[in-house]
C-alpha cells in the first residue's frame, strides 16, 4: 500500500487535459465480448479499475492489448464463461459482463462485484431486466447467468441505475425484436456506450433520454472509438485549483456536460466560463455561498442526470469547508458517502451530520494537517483536496483506493504547482 504526502497552502494553477472517463470505459470494455471482432478504443485511463477490466477479459480467453492510452481487444478466441472470484472483488464493473456474456455466449458465472464501500448497492434491477429479456440468474454467493430464448421486450427499471441500464442495453442488442427501457440512466458514459453499440452495428435510439429503443440485430462488428473526457476528473481538479486560488484552463471540455456542474458549483462560489470547448476558471475567487430564495440555506443534493453527481459530492463537501456562509448536503443515493467527514471535522471543519445523508456545513474554517486513511475513491480525492489547503503536513493512507480512480493523480496536481508525493 502507497501513501500520499501533501503540504498544504501551495496554490494551483495552469491548463489541465481531462483524461478518458472512467465511468464510460469500463462498460466499453464489457462491451467486446459482443463480437469476434476487434474493438478499438482510445483514450483509454490509465487506472487500476481499468487494468482490472482487462484482466478480466485476458482471463476469459479474449486477447487484450494496451498501448498507452488504447486499448484493443478481440474476443473471439474467448473461452470461458466464469469469471475468477479473486478479479470479480476487484471492481464493480465486474457485472456489466453479465449481459453481453449471456446474450453472446450463453452463460455467465460471476461473483458479487467489488468496488467501493459507500452503502447497499443492490443488483435486483440488473436481474429483473435480464430476466426480461430470457436471461435467468440463480445463486447467492456465486452468480450463474444463463441464456433461454432472447427476445425483446418492454422493461420498466425500478432504479434508474447506470449499470442496470448498460447491462441490460448489451443484452438486448442481441435479442430478437424490439426492446424498450423505460426509466433509464441517461448519464453521458451510458450515452458513449451506446454510441459504441451503434457503431458496432447495434440499432439504439433516444439516447440522452430515459426511454431507450433497442432493435436487436444478429451479429456485431468491430468498431473504433474514442472515449470522452472524465467531467468528474475535471470537476475535482476544478476545486482544487479554486480552493487553493488558482486558475486553471480545461480543454476539449463538453460544454453540456458542464452547465450541470455549473449551478452546484456557483452555489459555493465557484464560477467559471466556458468558450467552445474550453473552460477557464479565473484566479483569486470569492467563495461565498449563495444564498436560496428568501435567504434560505441553499442546498446540493446528488441525483440521476442532469442531477449532480454523486461522485461529486465528497469533492463539494471539501469546497463548501472554505466559503463563506452555511450549505446543506443531501446525499440520496449511498448511506455510507459521507463516511469521510469525521476525518474533516478532525481537521477544524465545521460540519454538523444530521444523518448519515445529510450534513450541514458553515464555512470559512481553516484546516489544519492530520493524517488520514482514504476509504474509497471519491473520498480520497476530497481528502486530498482538503489537505491542499490544510495548514501542515497531510498523509493519506491507502492511496491505492484513489488510483482505482484518478490518472497518476500527484504527478499531475504537482504540474499544476501542488507540493504532493507519494511514498511506500
Amino acid at each position: 500500500m502507497a501513501r500520499l504526502i501533501v503540504r498544504g497552502g501551495r496554490r494551483l494553477s495552469g491548463t489541465y487535459t481531462a483524461p478518458g472517463n472512467k465511468n464510460a470505459a469500463l462498460p466499453m470494455l464489457a462491451a467486446a465480448v459482443l463480437t469476434d471482432e476487434p474493438v478499438v478504443l482510445r483514450n483509454v485511463p490509465d487506472i487500476e479499475d481499468v487494468r482490472s477490466m482487462l484482466a478480466i477479459l485476458d482471463a476469459l480467453g479474449a486477447d487484450v492489448r494496451l498501448q498507452g492510452h488504447t486499448a484493443v481487444v478481440c474476443a473471439k478466441g474467448l473461452r470461458k464463461r466464469a469469471i475468477p472470484r479473486e478479479l470479480c472483488s476487484r471492481v464493480r464493473s465486474s457485472i456489466l459482463l453479465a449481459g453481453p456474456l449471456a446474450a453472446r455466449h450463453g452463460m455467465a458465472t460471476l461473483s458479487p462485484p467489488g468496488g467501493d464501500v459507500i452503502g447497499r448497492r443492490r443488483l435486483d434491477t440488473h436481474f429483473d431486466g435480464l430476466r426480461r429479456l430470457g436471461i435467468q440468474a440463480s445463486g447467492t454467493d456465486r452468480f450463474v447467468f444463463r441464456r433461454g430464448r432472447l427476445r425483446g421486450a418492454r422493461i420498466l427499471l425500478d432504479e434508474a441505475s447506470v449499470t442496470a441500464t448498460e447491462n441490460i442495453v448489451m443484452a438486448a442488442v442481441l435479442a430478437d425484436g424490439v426492446s424498450t427501457v423505460y426509466n433509464a440512466a441517461c448519464e453521458p458514459h451510458v450515452q458513449e456506450l451506446c454510441h459504441l453499440l451503434n457503431a458496432m452495428g447495434a440499432r439504439i435510439s433516444g439516447m440522452g433520454a430515459n426511454l431507450l429503443r433497442i432493435e436487436g440485430v444478429s451479429r456485431l462488428g468491430g468498431a473504433d472509438a474514442r472515449i470522452g473526457p472524465d467531467y468528474i476528473d475535471a470537476g475535482s481538479f476544478l476545486a482544487a485549483a479554486a480552493l487553493t486560488g488558482g486558475a486553471l484552463t480545461v480543454r476539449n471540455i463538453p460544454e453540456h456536460v458542464f452547465e450541470v456542474l455549473a449551478r452546484p458549483f456557483g452555489k459555493l462560489g465557484i464560477v467559471w466560463k466556458t468558450e467552445g470547448a474550453t473552460l477557464t476558471l479565473p484566479a483569486g475567487q470569492r467563495l461565498k455561498v449563495r444564498n436560496d430564495f428568501g435567504a434560505a440555506i441553499p442546498k446540493i443534493e446528488d441525483g440521476i442526470w442532469p442531477g449532480f453527481p454523486s461522485d461529486l459530492m465528497s469533492v463539494a463537501i471539501v469546497a463548501a469547508t472554505q466559503a463563506a456562509g452555511a450549505t446543506l448536503f443531501f446525499e440520496k443515493l449511498f448511506e455510507s458517502r459521507m463516511v469521510f467527514v469525521d476525518r474533516l471535522i478532525d481537521m477544524g471543519a465545521r460540519i454538523v451530520q444530521c444523518d448519515p445523508h445529510r450534513v450541514i456545513v458553515t464555512g470559512p474554517a481553516p484546516l489544519r494537517a492530520t493524517a488520514m486513511t482514504s476509504p474509497d475513491i471519491r473520498a480520497g480525492m476530497a481528502m486530498i483536496l482538503a489537505a491542499l489547503v490544510a495548514r501542515g503536513e497531510s498523509v493519506i493512507e491507502n492511496a491505492h483506493s484513489i488510483d482505482r480512480g484518478y490518472e497518476r493523480v500527484e504527478r499531475r496536481l504537482r504540474r499544476l504547482g501542488a507540493d504532493i508525493r507519494r511514498a511506500p
